[in-house]
């Protein structure tokens, strides 16, 4: 059994965390353990998801209070396969780049890296500026998979749902997670028979 911890924060895009709390609620060989932040609660309610906190928390095994610091996930002797913040606000990334674990997504996030497990952040913002680059860079030189949401195009989209799915299927391979959530790029030649 394989636990993957996710971390829901306040950017725009909860469909994301869901979308992955879906696919992943679907797989009978992995436990999910979820935190959301106060931030990512009130998006949940603005954003027309159709979900709400109740519905998106029974997409997980186990769930906690994101003020909760003496939760499992914030020790280092939880064992788990991997941790997915989606999205990731800014303000968690910086959280995170700087060690300030200030609340259960962070701490998690902050013991995921000094256990050298693998950690991956979704972020969502546009344009970055320079302390958001310089973040992200700083979690990637530690070994952070930074998986922004940007869809690709090969796979001819035709929903929002095709373009979120793309996103999904990279943090699954990132997780090493077996998936046939989107299309794949084939080759060129593939590509030109479409």
């Amino acid at each position: 059994m394989k636990k993957i911890v996710v971390g829901i924060s306040g950017a725009s895009g909860t469909i994301y965390g869901i979308r992955l709390l879906e696919v992943l609620h679907a797989m009978a060989d992995v436990e999910v353990h979820l935190v959301m932040s106060r931030w990512a609660k009130e998006n949940l309610a603005i954003e027309q998801t159709q979900y709400n906190e109740t519905q998106v928390k029974s997409l997980a095994d186990v769930t906690y209070s994101d003020q909760d610091l003496g939760a499992a996930i914030a020790s280092g002797s939880f064992i788990h396969d991997g941790m997915v913040i989606v999205p990731a606000s800014m303000k968690t990334i910086a959280t995170v780049a700087t060690g300030i674990g200030e609340n259960l997504i962070a701490r998690a996030a902050d013991v995921t890296l000094k256990e050298q497990r693998q950690l991956i952040v979704v972020p969502r913002e546009s344009p970055f500026n320079q302390i958001h680059l310089e973040n992200m860079l700083k979690l990637s030189k530690m070994g952070v998979a930074v998986i922004p949401p940007i869809p690709a195009f090969y796979n001819h989209p035709k929903t929002i749902d095709d373009i979120i799915n793309h996103t999904i299927m990279k943090i699954l391979d990132s997780l090493r997670l077996e998936n046939t959530v989107s299309a794949r790029w084939e080759g060129l030649g593939h590509a030109r028979q479409r």
